[in-house]
C-alpha cells in the first residue's frame, strides 16, 4: 500500500435504533449483517454496552431481528483492496458470528464471495471477540491465525486498547497507511 492514505470510516453504531422500523417490514428469513463497531468517542457512551452487553446482541435486540456479525473486523481499505480468490495462500480471514446456522452459512458464503476466508466465530454472544481492539480486529490474519486471535481476546484489555486508539492513531502521524494501521493493531497485542 506504500504511502496510500488510510481514511478511517465512521460506523454508525449509535444509529442502529433508527433502522428497527425498516427491518420490521422485511421477511423473517432475511439475513441481517451487523458490520458496526462501538467506539464511545464517536457515538457517546452507551450504558448497556459499557455494562457488558455484547454490541451485536444489543443491535439484534434493538432491531428485533437476529443478526450476523461480519466484516466489522476488517478495515474498509482491506475490504476494497485485498480480496483474492479462494485458495490463494495467505488469504485474509474474516470472523462471522451468528446464532442461526443458516444465517451464518449465508454470511460466510458472502465473505468468501468478496475474496476473504470466512471464519466461524461461533454465536453472537461471542462476537465481542472480534470487536475493537481485540487481537482479531483489523489485523489481516489468515484463517490459521484467526482462531488463536479470537481465543486470545480479553474484554478488559481490549477495551483499554480501544480507548487508547486515538492516541495510537495520533502517533502514526498525519497520513497513516493501511500497513501502518494494521501494524499498530497487531502491536497492541504483543
Amino acid at each position: 500500500m506504500g504511502g496510500q492514505r488510510f481514511d478511517h470510516p465512521v460506523h454508525p453504531f449509535e444509529r442502529v435504533p433508527e433502522l428497527a422500523e425498516l427491518f420490521a417490514s422485511v421477511p423473517d428469513e432475511t439475513v441481517v449483517i451487523d458490520t458496526t463497531n462501538y467506539y464511545p468517542h464517536l457515538s457517546g457512551l452507551i450504558e448497556a454496552v459499557e455494562n457488558g452487553q455484547v454490541e451485536s446482541v444489543r443491535n439484534a435486540e434493538l432491531l428485533g431481528r437476529p443478526v450476523v456479525k461480519a466484516w466489522n473486523a476488517a478495515l474498509a481499505e482491506t475490504q476494497r483492496t485485498k480480496g483474492v480468490p479462494a485458495g490463494t495462500p495467505g488469504r485474509i480471514s474474516i470472523p462471522v458470528a451468528a446464532n442461526s446456522q443458516e444465517a451464518r452459512r449465508v454470511a460466510m458464503q458472502l465473505v468468501d464471495d468478496t475474496g476473504f476466508d470466512p471464519f466461524d466465530a461461533g454465536v453472537l454472544a461471542d462476537s465481542w471477540r472480534q470487536q475493537p481492539m481485540g487481537p482479531a480486529y483489523c489485523t489481516e490474519l489468515p484463517r490459521d491465525e484467526m482462531g488463536p486471535a479470537l481465543a486470545a481476546a480479553d474484554r478488559a484489555k481490549d477495551v483499554r486498547v480501544r480507548d487508547s486508539m486515538m492516541e495510537r492513531f495520533a502517533a502514526l502521524g498525519d497520513a497513516p497507511t493501511l500497513k501502518d494501521v494494521v501494524e499498530m493493531n497487531r502491536a497492541a497485542h504483543c
